[in-house]
């Protein structure tokens, strides 16, 4: 496929058979809502969950780029899973934690899943203990796998002159889901909502979303919310490549079923393909290009400057709003039949149209990287 001349070099190979079994389940996902148990568990095996968790921990400290390409490489066969798989990055959040209890969540289980819901952030009670949590939280993609669950908080006589958001980590066991998700795009990342009722939780176990690392690995100097913007804008490049691929493979194999010229053969769709292509491929050259050049940055151990970061959020909500405009070309050069139920260029339009609907990615953050770039105000964790 073409794929093939842009994929990642893998430093583990066991994500590739996978990539077949994903696709034969698909279906299955989308029925459940959710990722199931045991392809998060093959997940684990991967190495997806402790790609950054440092290697005196059982981690592999991969680099942003290699962790980007394998979600990437995910999101071909299945936009949502791509998008449970890309909360491998929860690792960076964490590392906001102090490190005794970082060490010890990491210590104990290196592929901890770890998901969360931080909007909006429900009061929470000071308490012997800790904070006394309660509330609901909708959005939390990838709780149906997770072993740890965090939930915004606000805390009554806590400043807020960050703007950003603190978090309250919790076992899976003490927090209770609500199957909510019913969606057309991204149907099977389980992004319900999560209830919690009472439970009192450290202060050591909660941190503030965005802020500063409490490790100095090379990869918690590294912009955290540039990661995060990142981590989902390349699912939206893996579905317009699978879009893409599959539309390729229909034009030089599948006869018209009227006698018209077969796919390939059409002029318009020799030209909507290869400006499609060179789009997604132009977009993806600015995303990865520019995180590379940021990682040599931070191994030279070199700041990251204001403008720079702009340029990472930058590359990021290009990815994801190409991705979803090359997903639609695809789409349209279907013709009738991807309209049907379930079809292939179908799920990836939705699907790319909803990973460029996130607030990290939306409309707006073109807003937001033209302030940063001419020195105006940009919103709270930005860039």
């Amino acid at each position: 496929m073409l794929h093939g001349s842009t994929a990642p070099h893998l430093k583990n190979p066991t994500i590739i058979p996978l990539l077949d079994e994903i696709r034969e389940r698909r279906d299955e996902f989308e029925k459940l809502t959710y990722v199931p148990p045991d392809i998060v568990r093959k997940l684990q095996s991967a190495g997806i969950y402790r790609a950054f968790v440092p290697r005196e921990l059982g981690g592999d400290e991969l680099s942003p780029g290699e962790f980007l390409e394998t979600i990437e490489l995910l999101s071909t066969a299945d936009a949502s899973t791509g998008w449970v798989a890309s909360f491998g990055v929860s690792t960076i959040y964490l590392a906001a934690l102090p490190p005794d209890v970082f060490n010890e969540i990491y210590r104990k289980d290196p592929d901890t899943v770890f998901a969360g819901a931080i909007f909006p952030p429900q009061r929470a009670e000071r308490v012997t203990g800790g904070f006394k949590v309660s509330g609901r939280w909708p959005y939390c993609s990838g709780c149906m796998g997770a072993s740890l669950i965090g939930a915004g908080i606000s805390i009554e006589d806590e400043g807020k002159p960050s703007g950003l958001p603190r978090m309250a980590v919790m076992p899976r066991q003490s927090i209770s889901i609500r199957h909510t998700w019913e969606t057309v795009g991204l149907v099977a990342t389980g992004s319900h909502d999560i209830v919690a009722d009472g439970v009192v939780v450290p202060e050591s176990w909660t941190f503030v979303r965005g802020s500063k690392p409490q490790l100095d690995h090379a990869i918690f100097r590294f912009p955290s919310m540039a990661l995060a913007a990142q981590v989902l804008a390349v699912v939206g490049l893996g579905t317009a490549r699978e879009a893409l691929d599959w539309l390729h493979r229909e034009a030089l194999e599948k006869p018209s079923i009227t006698g018209a010229p077969t796919i390939g053969a059409r002029p318009y769709i020799q030209a909507e393909l290869g400006k499609a292509e060179a789009r997604l491929r132009s977009a993806r050259a600015f995303f990865y290009e520019t995180i590379d050049n940021s990682w040599q940055r931070v191994l030279a151990g070199d700041e990251i400057g204001h403008q720079e970061r702009v340029m990472l959020r930058l590359a990021a909500t290009q990815a994801a709003q190409e991705g979803a405009a090359v997903a639609q070309m695809a789409f349209f050069m279907g013709g009738s039949s991807a309209i049907q139920r379930g079809h292939v260029l179908a799920r990836c339009m939705i699907d790319a149209a909803s990973v460029a609907q996130h607030a990290f990615l939306g409309t707006g953050t073109w807003t937001s990287a033209g302030a940063g770039m001419l020195a105006q105000p940009t919103p709270a964790g930005y860039p």
